[in-house]
């Protein structure tokens, strides 16, 4: 992901992993997304910026859903932002997998609307079809 980006660099200024909702993190012990953000971030030398979006909602595992409107629907209200924790701020948003967005896309809404970023970008270490 860090070999990606230094050969083609994204106009951001923090990494944000997606978080999981804290029980799912406490029975899986890590959230895998923070995992790479912190390497990402090692190798960039780009600031990991750690709490201001959070999951409210304990969703289903997207895995679990096969249609994208149920993926949606899923996440739509799942996550939220502290105001303006990240005011101007340009994100590079981190997770693990993206199949259709619907995650990322719910993430970047928080953040832009309620977390005041200026701008988000979305970096996944695979796509699934």
């Amino acid at each position: 992901m860090a070999c990606h980006l230094q050969g083609a660099p994204l106009p951001v200024d923090v990494l944000v992993a997606v978080p999981l909702h804290p029980r799912r993190q406490r029975v899986r012990g890590y959230n895998q997304s923070m995992l790479l953000a912190r390497e990402v971030s090692r190798r960039l030398d780009l600031p990991l910026v750690a709490g201001p979006l959070m999951r409210r909602v304990n969703t289903p595992p997207q895995a679990k859903a096969t249609e994208a409107g149920a993926r949606r629907r899923n996440v739509a209200a799942a996550f939220d932002c502290r105001p303006k924790a990240l005011a101007g701020r340009r994100v590079l948003l981190v997770d693990d997998v993206t199949t259709t967005g619907a995650t990322l896309d719910a993430c970047a809404r928080a953040l832009l609307s309620k977390g005041g970023a200026s701008s988000v970008w979305g970096l996944t270490f695979a796509r699934e079809d």
